[in-house]
């Protein structure tokens, strides 16, 4: 039988996969600025909420890490949106989870944690499952199935989501829950000029999308809290990779793209690396990646 906790990060896969969804449909009509402002402004609201209901205190000592880790997953979140919009749902989804691999090395400089020969090479090689994933074409020699850009986006979001992730490990004794309120009304404030000066007004169903966006995302961050509440880390992590499977789904059914040989077994080694090094070195605390 499937433990709750499993159950809970399922569905913050699938929560977090349909957020990506429906990103890239409303990425044809709005610019990923406003999106990143749709989705800050509705967790922002809820993570409010939350915390008042509870009564909670955004008061902290932690301040500038708060900030700096606000800013970094506004950059991050940036490029995400930015490589969804652009690539496969699929190739963007499984270069943004090496961000565990990007989070072992820069635990290396800034957290002063070591990395045994095994986990190097695990590092590598799920940078080698992201060349088959992009297939540069200066290493295979034709053009890239993939836009470069989008690629060089998603990698950008993978380093600075492990980042985040290490200023989070960062604050342990902060509640969860102005963490995220921060990182989302920091989001608001950075997101709303650049809305301001390109904003594409919504109409009819476009405003449900997205909200849609801002609650997929609600709930792919309530369940991932929920889910490591009550089951371990390593097979959460596991769980978790689940956003991959349901990620090629939905490229299929809405887009039909069709992911190649080379962009699969890049995948699979990937998912295998960061498993891998995910078992290896077991660390409290730390999220599964997911968006």
């Amino acid at each position: 039988m499937i433990s709750p906790g499993l159950r809970y990060i399922a569905l913050s896969s699938l929560s977090f996969s349909v957020m990506s969804l429906l990103v890239k449909l409303a990425g044809r009509q709005f610019p990923v600025m406003e999106l990143v402002l749709a989705r800050a402004v509705v967790v922002a609201t809820l993570a409010y909420a939350l915390l008042r209901r509870r009564g909670g205190s955004l008061r902290t000592g932690a301040l500038g890490l708060l900030v700096l880790r606000s800013l970094v997953g506004f950059a991050a979140l940036t490029c995400f949106y930015f490589a969804v919009v652009r690539l496969p749902l699929a190739e963007a989804t499984v270069i943004h989870f090496t961000n565990p691999v990007f989070t072992a090395l820069l635990a290396v400089p800034l957290l002063g944690e070591r990395l045994r020969r095994r986990e190097w090479l695990l590092a590598l090689a799920g940078l080698g499952g992201v060349v088959l994933v992009a297939q540069p074409s200066f290493l295979f020699g034709c053009a890239s199935p993939l836009d470069s850009l989008g690629v060089a986006a998603a990698l950008a979001a993978s380093v600075l989501a492990a980042l985040a992730y290490v200023l989070i490990r960062r604050m342990r004794g902060v509640d969860a829950d102005v963490i995220v309120f921060f990182f989302a009304a920091v989001s608001v404030v950075l997101a709303l000029p650049f809305t301001a000066a390109h904003a594409v007004i919504p109409h009819g169903g476009e405003w449900l999308v997205l909200l849609g966006i801002g609650l997929a995302t609600w709930g792919g961050q309530m369940g991932l809290t929920l889910g490591l509440q009550q089951e371990r880390a390593g097979r959460a992590t596991s769980v978790g990779y689940l956003q991959i499977v349901f990620a090629t789904g939905w490229g299929i059914l809405v887009f039909g793209d069709t992911p190649e040989p080379l962009a699969i077994l890049g995948a699979a080694i990937i998912v295998s690396a960061t498993l891998l090094l995910a078992r290896a070195r077991p660390r409290e605390g730390e999220p599964p990646p997911a968006s």
